[in-house]
């Protein structure tokens, strides 16, 4: 089955950076968007940055100039480099992409999550 799982979550200090991956494995006929959302505590999970398969990005307000989200086709991984953290930054980030099994309708795929601490 399709996996999408994250990594390289941590706690960091403010002004540090982290380098988010997320890694699509399993029976995969290609991938549309890939997306980087994050939920803080108490807080409605909000879209962070995507970007598709032809290499288009956008990103949220809070993170522009910050946060460049990038993809490797050939190894299905999405990528967050995130720069300058604040202390709202702190939350579980999670990935989903739009994914086409082998005949199969498309579907999105969630990770399960990587949680990020910025804090001093």
């Amino acid at each position: 089955q399709v996996q999408v799982v994250e990594s390289g979550g941590g706690l960091v200090q403010p002004g540090g950076s982290l380098r988010l991956s997320c890694a699509a494995s399993g029976s995969i006929f290609s991938i549309n968007t890939m997306n980087w959302y994050r939920q803080a505590p108490g807080k409605e999970r909000e879209l962070v940055a995507s970007i598709t398969s032809g290499g288009s990005t956008n990103y949220a307000d809070p993170v522009k100039g910050r946060f460049t989200i990038s993809r490797d086709n050939a190894s299905n991984t999405v990528y967050l480099q995130m720069n300058s953290l604040k202390p709202e930054d702190t939350a579980v980030y999670y990935c989903n992409a739009l994914i086409r099994a082998p005949f199969q309708r498309d579907m999105v795929y969630w990770g399960k999550g990587t949680l990020v601490i910025v804090s001093s």
